[in-house]
């Protein structure tokens, strides 16, 4: 598990530093690179697993691995990485800018709405996913004051 722990550590410092050679060359921002490329990589292995389970029609673990996968990130990594960022000396805070906020927010209550009856069909699919593009969409588009 240790050896596993530090490969993955090699490869996700590598993944990182090609991404980051990758958005220069593309004129990418790092808003969009933060807020869709590496959602996407970081969580390839969640989303699979979650497209496998929906397509063989087990929705309650297919939810289950997309809902846990975030709230496991927004409880316990981000945090500890603010904790691991001010033992290092490089500061983390979890300052977002107004409409990065308002993105969040609006992408949470959409979600939300879509699976509070615990039922979904293909039209609630697809404007989740259309709700996805737009969102991505939106943060290519946008560059944020810091950058």
């Amino acid at each position: 598990l240790g050896g596993a722990t530090v490969l993955i550590a090699f490869i996700s410092e590598f993944l990182t530093g090609a991404i980051d050679e990758a958005a220069i060359e593309f004129g990418l921002s790092e808003t969009f690179v933060g807020f869709v490329i590496l959602p996407i990589i970081g969580n390839a292995a969640e989303h699979s697993t979650a497209i496998v389970m929906a397509a063989k029609g087990k929705m309650d673990l297919s939810f289950g691995v997309a809902l846990g996968s975030s709230t496991q990130i927004a409880l316990f990594v981000i945090p500890l990485l603010v904790l691991l960022g001010w033992a290092i000396d490089q500061p983390l805070d979890l300052y977002f800018g107004v409409y990065e906020t308002v993105i969040v927010f609006l992408s949470t209550l959409i979600v939300s709405q879509v699976v509070a009856d615990g039922e979904t069909n293909w039209l609630e699919g697809i404007m989740l996913i259309f709700a996805y593009l737009i969102i991505c969409l939106s943060f290519f588009f946008y560059h944020s004051a810091q950058e």
